[in-house]
């Protein structure tokens, strides 16, 4: 018998989900009280994110792992674009009445697994439930610096090597395919046409994995903190909006090349990605990162560009021209249908 969180009650859900998760490796007091307890020293970032049924994702097109696995990667590659070790999570969860507990029970399962795959140790020590007209969740990530300074965008000094970690235009490449065939002429998801994309090619299942159930390189943080990085930044909007706010917040001009681009990442798991897919598409949750001339660029980070002085706009350009910082802006633009 398949019951809704309405009939369950918030007690009964919350004891499905917390039987879900494992413990964060920080935490003293976990779920089930007023607050959590985190046994940390020294200084820790924090960063908070919503999605939104709608304006930021279809639970069509999502199963309830792929949905808390998402849930949980975007936030962790925050953490890790300020040079930091994800140690806790928090969910704040609301869902309508005649939502399927099963789903809550899945979204919790994903939020686990992301972390063990993702970010061992850190894990989910509490939040909230409460109910909405649509599925809409707001997800707290906790890291810590262990002493070091966290990188921020505001530190590329020109001379700098541009460099960048993860799947690169991927995730656009997969909501364009999920638009063009798995959603009606008015945007309207069709659930039953993401498992048949996904097996109709090897092409489709990576491109919708890479939007799906987004893979960050979170362990790649700490890595390029300690290498000497001088300013760090998580992708999820685009890279040519993204590298715009890195150079604004710098002072400095983002020169991409089209030959490091392609070299690179024209190519990333068996898929073909042009170079205008990796300038425009968002939510790939890689890391940007700049290094000084003399540091030696660390494993799974490739150069993509350099730093330049400037005080002017254009802020990035690609092999020499001007690019218009184009991607997502949920106040600009809309999925179709939202």
């Amino acid at each position: 018998m398949t019951l809704t969180v309405g009939e369950l009650g918030e007690s009964g859900v919350l004891r499905r989900i917390l039987s879900r998760l494992d413990a964060a490796q920080v935490a003293t007091l976990g779920p089930g009280d007023d607050c959590a307890v985190l046994g940390v020293r020294g200084e820790l970032v924090i960063t908070t994110d919503t999605m939104i049924e709608g304006p930021d994702f279809r639970a069509a097109w999502h199963s309830g792992c792929d949905l808390g696995w998402k849930l949980a990667a975007t936030n962790l590659s925050d953490v890790a674009a300020m040079g930091a070790r994800p140690i806790a999570l928090t969910l704040a969860l609301a869902v309508p009445r005649d939502t399927p507990v099963e789903l809550l029970e899945a979204i919790a399962t994903g939020m686990n697994d992301a972390c063990q795959a993702l970010a061992p140790g850190c894990g989910v020590v509490g939040g909230d439930l409460g109910t909405a007209p649509v599925i809409t969740a707001a997800v707290t990530a906790l890291g810590e610096l262990s002493g070091r300074p966290a990188v921020t965008r505001a530190g590329a000094r020109a001379g700098d090597t541009l460099a960048y970690a993860g799947d690169l235009g991927l995730a656009g490449l997969g909501l364009s395919l999920l638009f063009a065939e798995a959603a009606d002429k008015h945007g309207n998801a069709q659930p039953d046409r993401v498992a048949e994309l996904k097996s109709a090619s090897a092409v489709n299942a990576e491109t919708l994995a890479a939007q799906l159930t987004p893979t960050p390189p979170v362990g790649l943080g700490v890595v390029a903190a300690t290498s000497g990085a001088t300013a760090m930044m998580d992708i999820s909007d685009s890279l040519s909006i993204d590298a715009d706010r890195l150079a604004r917040a710098s002072g400095v001009r983002v020169e991409l090349e089209s030959e490091l681009l392609l070299g690179a990442f024209g190519s990333q798991r068996g898929v073909d990605v042009p170079v205008a897919a990796m300038l425009t598409g968002g939510e790939d949750h890689g890391l940007l990162a700049t290094f000084p001339a003399d540091v030696v660029i660390p494993a799974g980070f490739a150069p993509i560009g350099r730093v330049l002085a400037a005080h002017l706009d254009p802020r990035v350009t690609l092999d020499g021209e001007p690019q218009e910082p184009a991607g997502w802006d949920p106040y600009v633009l809309r999925w179709p249908g939202a």
